[in-house]
């Protein structure tokens, strides 16, 4: 993924094709390819400028927002799609919340004066800021449905990397995925102001006929040991679709004058592709008053007297930064 300055953007005067915090659903059915285009404007500006992150540190999160949105939005059932990293690089934990079919929340812990050498250093891309550690990706059903998670190692590669990995070794599905995140600048009498875009397209290879699927993208790594792989024939619909993807520049996957119509078509023109009706996203914390009660009734007497200063308990919601205050004497009460 080419790393974009974060003032890279221009401001422009979006067409009237062009709509924000989107998921777009498509399909190339003469290549057997099927895709998503997510568009993220207002909400992932909510989100990130909540926490007034460092810069690189939104970016990566804002990536992260993408990502979750891309593949959350694909649920076909009432549910969570949860990603959450843990590594050992400055950023030590990401956790975006999708909540079908269309809320999303995120947050990020890191270190701050590790990130603050990493920029001065010149390497505050997303390996670098991840580290090593991994990837968890979790469908939540519901509390009468069991939970599935894939992992995925993090080994100084980006959230692009993690993902065709995650498809290679969980789904074997080939699969390319494309994320951009930047922040748009905007001149005005007040000076220049700005907000943070981002957007995305995962493209993946899905025939009828099981074999064909059997590409060389799979990685020989899963065989037994000892056992010589074979090398698999390239398809040459998935040869031509990954191709196009690859040409997505990071511009157009964040530019509010290219809608994501337009995106496709201009990818898929030639061999014909189709949209469907896109969703909404929208920034959504599922945080509140009455919840926060819950959680601190949840501990006992002692530990809440531990938490009261200034004779109040105070309690920030790490998603969106939400404050809760409540005396201990409400507390006790609501407890008795």
């Amino acid at each position: 993924m080419t790393d974009i300055p974060h003032t890279a953007i221009p401001s422009r005067a979006p067409s009237a094709a062009a709509v924000d915090d989107i998921v777009l659903p498509f399909e190339v059915a003469t290549l057997d390819l099927r895709g998503r285009v997510v568009r993220l404007g207002p909400v992932v500006d909510e989100i990130l400028e909540k926490h007034a992150y460092p810069p690189p540190v939104a970016k990566l999160l804002g990536e992260a927002v993408v990502l979750t949105v891309m593949l959350g939005s694909a649920l076909k059932i009432e549910g969570r799609f949860i990603l959450q990293t843990q590594s050992d690089g400055p950023v030590r934990m990401l956790v975006v919340d999708f909540m079908a079919p269309d809320r999303v929340r995120a947050c990020a812990r890191f270190d701050k004066s590790r990130v603050a050498e990493a920029i001065a250093g010149g390497k505050s891309d997303s390996g670098s800021l991840l580290g090593k550690g991994h990837l968890a990706m979790t469908i939540d059903q519901g509390p009468d449905m069991n939970r599935y998670q894939g992992l995925v190692a993090l080994d100084g590669g980006t959230l692009e990397d993690a993902a065709h990995e995650y498809f290679l070794r969980s789904e074997q599905i080939p699969t390319r995925v494309r994320l951009a995140v930047a922040e748009e600048l905007r001149a005005g009498q007040g000076g220049a102001s700005h907000r943070w875009r981002a957007g995305g397209i995962m493209l993946q290879f899905l025939p009828k006929s099981p074999e064909r699927a059997r590409v060389s993208d799979l990685h020989p790594g899963d065989a037994p040991e000892g056992v010589t792989p074979h090398a698999l024939p390239e398809d040459e619909a998935w040869v031509e679709g990954r191709a196009l993807v690859s040409t997505v520049e990071d511009l157009e996957l964040i530019d509010p004058s290219l809608s994501s119509e337009r995106l496709v078509y201009r990818l898929f023109h030639e061999p014909g592709v189709r949209v469907f009706q896109p969703g909404p996203v929208r920034a959504h914390c599922s945080c509140s008053r009455e919840n926060v009660e819950g959680m601190l009734k949840s501990f006992s007497q002692d530990d809440r007297d531990h938490m009261v200063e200034d004779g109040r308990i105070s309690v920030t919601c790490e998603f969106c930064s939400a404050n809760y205050e409540f005396t201990p004497g409400e507390i006790e009460a609501k407890d008795s």
